[in-house]
């Protein structure tokens, strides 16, 4: 096939090639301590309330969308939260006891998925037992050293007769100093427990992009050396994304670079923004081609995304991107509905919400959504094309886009529509073939150098042929 002005760009050849499985997957995130309506704050000597499992029903909805792993966290003692950590070691009460997470993970395993858990390393809360014992003990703690900027000299925000360094000047998340070998090693125990006790199949690491690298290298390597398939992906919002996923360190780290695209060319009907930073990425010559970047449309850090389009029908033609683009597509709890929520000036809990599963089709705006995704899901999922094919642009207008995904089996080719009216789009495709519309279930036909088909309005064209 070829195409206006750019070739297929091969894969890297020192692209992360560890954790396969997690290139062919399609990712499920919760936020549980919001999904399972815990408290905010946690009552740290109170008995263990078992809200984790009322998210055991989900397991078969999650699956039935056609997602095969979860991504959920963070999920060990903290304050309020979750990331300002007071134990590493045990759920937080709110959710239940350890066997709670034990069964949590099992039946997501039987029911075919995958776990991935929030590691929030950089930081903990000012609960975290070593920090209370500073507290009680100042310059004769035997853990001063385990925090970053820790000095004796002055008073902190909250009155201590010592300072420390907060994460983003945030003084109730105290920095850890990841350069002392006894931090290090308890956190490692931690996260081996956590492989070896739940059986889990990867980590998120929270504010990777602030997190040391020579721990990250480190983490890495150990958790590896106990479990090679183990998947690891960061939380990084600006930067050369290869910093951080190389062979040495992370498997993927988020694709903030596509994120804002990803809905914003669809609010100003500018496809060209969200197709400049796919070439970026992927194209020929692609920064990131070969790397299996996190994707999504919106999390529990972000409005959802239902909340930033200013038509509800444009979630059509944005999940059949996320599913059809590079990389790695991620659905937040709750969008497959359409569900609203805007993040207020120091409150997640709008984009954090509690659920009902049953209730949670009449709460969106979409409630037929839900099926789509499942639909677009199926097609990733049977298509190697999709899931680890080149990717090269080949038509791109305002609220029109299409590309192609290739490998040596397999082409397919990619239309969406974010108009209201259906739109003939003629690509220029040199070889003369038959190709099969996987989402619509029907035809089309390249002759005379270019593939003509009518995209419906607000929809796409999944078009496949095998080249063997």
């Amino acid at each position: 096939m070829t195409g206006p002005a750019m070739d297929a760009a091969p894969e890297r050849a020192n692209a992360p090639e560890r954790a396969g499985w997690a290139r062919d997957a399609i990712f499920y995130h919760i936020y549980p301590l919001g999904l399972c309506g815990a408290p905010a704050r946690n009552d740290l000597g109170a008995a263990p309330v078992e809200r984790l499992d009322s998210l055991l029903p989900w397991l078969d909805h999650i699956r039935g969308l056609g997602c095969n792993a979860l991504y959920i966290g963070p999920l060990f003692e903290s304050t309020a939260h979750g990331y300002d950590t007071a134990d590493y070691w045990h759920l937080d009460r709110r959710l239940g006891t350890d066997e709670t997470l034990r069964r949590f993970v099992a039946a997501a395993h039987a029911t075919g998925l995958r776990v991935v858990l929030d590691g929030v390393f950089n930081h903990v809360g000012r609960d975290f037992w070593a920090f209370r014992d500073v507290k009680a003990n100042g310059a004769a703690s035997a853990f001063r050293d385990w925090f970053a900027g820790l000095r004796f000299d002055g008073r902190s925000p909250y009155g201590d007769p010592f300072t420390y360094q907060g994460w983003h000047g945030h003084f109730d998340l105290v920095t850890l100093n990841l350069s002392n070998p006894d931090v290090r090693g308890h956190i490692f125990g931690a996260v081996e427990s956590w492989i070896r006790e739940f059986e889990i199949d990867g980590l998120r690491l929270d504010a990777a992009d602030v997190l040391d690298l020579g721990f990250q290298r480190d983490l890495a390597a150990f958790v590896r050396s106990i479990d090679p398939e183990f998947w690891l992906f960061g939380e990084v919002v600006h930067g050369d994304y290869r910093r951080w996923a190389n062979p040495e360190t992370l498997d993927s780290v988020t694709n903030y670079e596509a994120y804002k695209g990803l809905y914003s060319s669809l609010v100003d009907r500018n496809y060209f923004e969200i197709a400049y930073t796919l070439n970026r990425e992927f194209g020929q010559r692609g920064l990131y081609a070969g790397l299996p970047l996190f994707n999504f449309v919106d999390n529990h850090d972000q409005d959802r995304v239902a909340s930033k389009l200013d038509e509800a029908r444009l979630l059509y033609p944005l999940y059949l991107l996320l599913f059809t683009m590079p990389g790695v597509p991620s659905i937040y709890y709750g969008s497959e509905w359409g569900v609203t929520g805007k993040l207020a000036p120091g409150d997640d809990s709008p984009v954090r919400q509690a659920i009902d599963l049953a209730a949670g089709p009449s709460l969106g705006s979409q409630p037929k959504l839900a099926d789509a995704i499942k639909q677009f899901a199926a097609i990733r999922t049977g298509s190697v094309a999709l899931r680890r094919g080149t990717y090269r642009q080949l038509h791109v207008a305002a609220e029109q886009f299409a590309f192609v995904r290739e490998t040596a089996e397999e082409t397919v080719v990619v239309l969406l529509n974010a108009s209201d009216k259906a739109v003939e789009v003629a690509l220029p495709v040199a070889e003369e073939a038959e190709w099969r519309d996987v989402l619509n279930g029907d035809t089309a036909t390249s002759t005379g150098g270019h593939l003509r088909s009518e995209v419906p309005a607000g929809w796409g064209r999944i078009l496949a042929r095998r080249t063997r």
